[in-house]
């Protein structure tokens, strides 16, 4: 039997929050679906953590807002104490994380 408890990710960087052992970079992720006959995109905001040393890496050394990227990785489930309240929270553990390459600027140009 083999259990898991994964996501996946594609959409643009929003921010990037460094930490001393760790990275959080907000993702967006559009949806659309018709309401009334008309489609409408609505944005889903997903914060994922990455804790491995090369990827903090790669991304504070290449990665921006706005940057089309793919992200894999596993759920976990955490909790914390705040003002004596127990908060329960998932966590977006990655394990892999890729940026699509940028258009070149001359690219960009002609298009």
């Amino acid at each position: 039997m083999f259990d898991f408890a994964r996501f996946h990710i594609l959409g643009r960087v929003g921010k990037i929050k460094a930490f001393e052992k760790n990275i959080r970079v907000s993702i967006a992720a559009n949806a659309s679906y018709k309401k009334d006959g008309q489609w409408v995109d609505e944005t889903d905001w997903n914060e994922i953590v990455i804790f491995d040393k090369n990827t903090r890496q790669y991304v504070t050394e290449n990665v921006e807002s706005g940057d089309y990227v793919r992200v894999q990785g596993r759920l976990r489930q955490n909790s914390f104490k705040r003002d004596g309240e127990t908060v329960y929270v998932v966590e977006l553990i990655c394990d892999e994380f890729s940026r699509a390459p940028k258009k070149k600027a001359a690219e960009s140009a002609a298009a």
